[in-house]
């Protein structure tokens, strides 16, 4: 529990009075299916019991980083099994301490099918001969959108691509698209709840992250009885927006990065969020750092029927050192500026079938012409696939080439080697594998210009396989803006899934509910009730507890900006754009940096070979003393979503070096040294 603040204030922590608790929020775990300590939750949950504010469990469980597959071919995040090992913990908690429990994206995609996929896992969890006891009211929110209705919203102009670098939609993708979700706001989860107020579970599909939060949040707020968001003040809505967006990682916000996060909101738009690791501490940085996560921008966040505005935000730090309070976000709604509701929709298609080989030139010989190599061995494979009628492409992936490769003096040295993999898509999988297998015969016997390795110039066979076929490969084909009339970004209930579907048509709204009973109810014994419990509590003396660690230290003479830069990172912001995040630590080397002028929008640009106009949002964030630049993902000099074809960073997370390896500058680098011999 967060701690009362008391005394007076000391070295910058706050010691304002403690507000009124609206309720508190537990997130185990960042992901459903990732896995948790179940020891941080229960010790949360039996501080939070005697609180007489109400508790959730609310956790995501789904994204667009790890590419467009999940949409395309159904398949989900994780495993089942991770599902049925995680829901089986949650479900113990449920029971036990009397919270719901509410998750979103089900599945990874949020698709029907894994909305009914989790319901189908807890029914048969309540069903086990140990869980006689549970009688569980699950509520399914469903949020695919059928086809024929975007087809007509595309047809009358409302759909549009969800940023600049989306390509615009044609009827074409649609038609190529299995299945089609629209990543829904609060309001059809907060209807959900305000019509089943004695829900147990809530299995929502494809959600806004903060969706849930914001929901749960809202619906003490209004007393249950309303669910109408436009009766809060945009600083409330914002506090709710805000708290969701950091809560929804879990204990990514703390240091170091850790699984299980708590939130507590209070009635004067403030709220805590503290780590359950009772290793991991939040600080102002790191909590305010984190909303520049997956962002394009890290002050003007947009979402389902608004965006969230953060240049007025404050973070202090509360007195156990491990809490941060939080203050000043507004969530500007677009019904206030005259604009129209808007859902994000989400699809992924089958491209083809692909497949891949991979091995490695040593001669530096060769790897000196290595580009000329490349180009004879397509020109052989295209060659020897004349007769092919279908569409089918071959690249290369190459890892290692140094232009200084073979070193000074040492014109034969070819012990490091490179790796190469070739990638092949096409129509069916016969082919694309019949593409690699000539690709790797010419990788092993092209010929080349002052060649003396005349036996074969490839070596390859790791795993004992030639070519390796990976079967389907997808890409993203819908990524787009809905523009929705009043009232279509809420939801209705129906007495069953199907029937629901057949409710959503245009004009009415996107999404629809289901309420189910699972699990017989039966009464359990005393005796076995008392075991189970300190069954679950002693769990807690088990658990492994990761060793803090410190940021590294500053080098007295810094020369790179990774030097003086304790978080260099890229990620993924939606699956059209990457993100790169600088964070620093004393607000002196920040001021120094920013007034420099070596980070700007045409040193980004030039760093990664893009016109400035390509730039999506480059500039810095005094709140986390962070810089940021996000631009469009590119591939061969041509925009292009993550996954699919070549994909050989789905995350996004390794597009850092650019920046991490950015020489300082003579000027820089003294002012720095006399700031940072000052500290010292």
């Amino acid at each position: 529990m967060a701690p009362y603040i008391d005394g007076d204030a000391q070295n910058g922590v706050s010691a304002a009075p403690e507000p009124g608790r609206l309720c508190q929020i537990v997130t185990p775990v960042g992901n459903l299916g990732y896995g948790f300590v179940e020891s941080q939750v229960v010790a949360e949950l039996e501080g939070l019991a005697s609180v007489p504010t109400p508790t959730a469990i609310i956790l995501d469980a789904g994204s667009t980083d790890s590419g467009p597959s999940r949409l395309a071919l159904g398949i989900t995040a994780a495993p089942r099994g991770h599902y049925v090992r995680d829901l089986g913990k949650l479900l113990k908690l449920v029971t036990k301490y009397k919270v719901p429990l509410m998750f979103s994206s089900a599945g990874g995609d949020g698709s029907d099918e894994h909305v009914d996929l989790m319901v189908d896992i807890i029914r048969e969890l309540a069903e086990l001969p140990e869980n006689k006891s549970y009688k569980l009211k699950v509520v399914s929110v469903y949020s695919t959108v059928a086809h024929d209705r975007v087809s007509k919203r595309l047809q009358a102009g409302h759909v549009v691509g969800c940023g600049p670098c989306v390509p615009a939609l044609t009827q074409e993708d649609i038609d190529a698209t299995p299945r089609i979700v629209a990543q829904m706001g609060p309001e059809p989860i907060l209807q959900a709840m305000v019509a089943n107020p004695d829900f147990d579970i809530m299995v929502v599909g494809r959600a806004y992250d903060p969706a849930p939060y914001i929901a749960f949040a809202a619906y003490h707020a209004l007393k249950g009885t309303s669910t109408d968001l436009k009766s809060l003040s945009k600083e409330t809505l914002g506090a709710f927006v805000h708290m969701g967006k950091i809560l929804e990682c879990g204990g990514s916000c703390a240091r170091p990065k850790s699984q299980a996060a708590s939130a507590y909101l209070y009635d004067d738009n403030s709220f805590d969020i503290i780590p359950l690791d009772p290793q991991a501490a939040c600080v102002p940085l790191s909590v305010a750092a984190h909303t520049l996560y997956e962002k394009s921008r890290p002050d003007i966040l947009h979402g389902p029927g608004g965006y969230m505005d953060l240049t007025k935000t404050t973070y202090e730090q509360l007195v156990d050192e491990r809490t941060i309070r939080v203050r000043g976000a507004t969530f500007e709604a677009y019904y206030d500026q005259g604009e129209r509701y808007t859902v994000k929709l989400e699809g992924g298609r089958l491209r083809g079938y692909r497949t891949v080989f991979m091995g490695s030139f040593i001669d530096p010989i060769l790897v000196g012409q290595l580009d000329k190599v490349i180009a004879r061995i397509k020109e052989y494979v295209t060659f020897q696939h004349k007769h092919i009628t279908e569409k089918w492409d071959l690249e290369f992936h190459v890892y290692g080439r140094d232009e200084n490769w073979t070193g000074e003096g040492r014109p034969y040295s070819g012990s490091k080697g490179i790796f190469v993999v070739g990638e092949a898509v096409a129509e069916s999988q016969h082919v694309a594998t019949s593409i690699c297998a000539s690709a790797r015969i010419g990788c092993i016997h092209a010929p080349y210009q002052g060649q003396k390795a005349t036996s074969g110039n490839f070596g390859f066979g790791l795993g004992g396989k030639n070519e390796i076929e990976t079967g389907p490969c997808t890409e993203f084909s819908v990524y787009h803006l809905l523009s929705l009339a009043e009232g279509e970004e809420g939801a209705v209930a129906a007495e069953s899934h199907e029937a629901g579907i057949a409710n959503t048509v245009d004009g009415k709204p996107l999404f629809h509910w289901t309420t189910v009973s699972v699990g017989k109810g039966e009464a359990e014994p005393a005796a076995a009730a008392e075991d189970a419990a300190s069954s679950t509590n002693g769990s807690a003396k088990k658990d492994y507890k990761p060793g803090m660690f410190e940021l590294a230290p500053i080098p007295e003479n810094p020369r790179f900006l990774a030097d003086i830069a304790p978080v260099v990172r890229s990620k993924n912001s939606g699956p059209y754009e990457i993100t790169v995040d600088i964070l620093f630590s004393m607000p002196e080397v920040y001021e120094l940096v920013k007034a420099s002028g070596i980070l700007t929008t045409e040193v980004v640009a030039t760093l990664y070979g893009l016109r400035v106009d390509e730039m999506v949002w480059c500039g810095f964030f005094d709140q986390a003393l962070a810089f940021k630049a996000t631009f469009p993902r590119k591939r061969n000099g041509r925009m292009c979503a993550s996954g699919g074809f070549l994909e050989n960073d789905m995350h996004g997370s390794q597009q850092y070096m650019n920046l991490m390896e950015l020489p300082l500058g003579e000027e820089l680098e003294g002012k720095l040294a006399k700031v940072l011999k000052t500290a010292t």
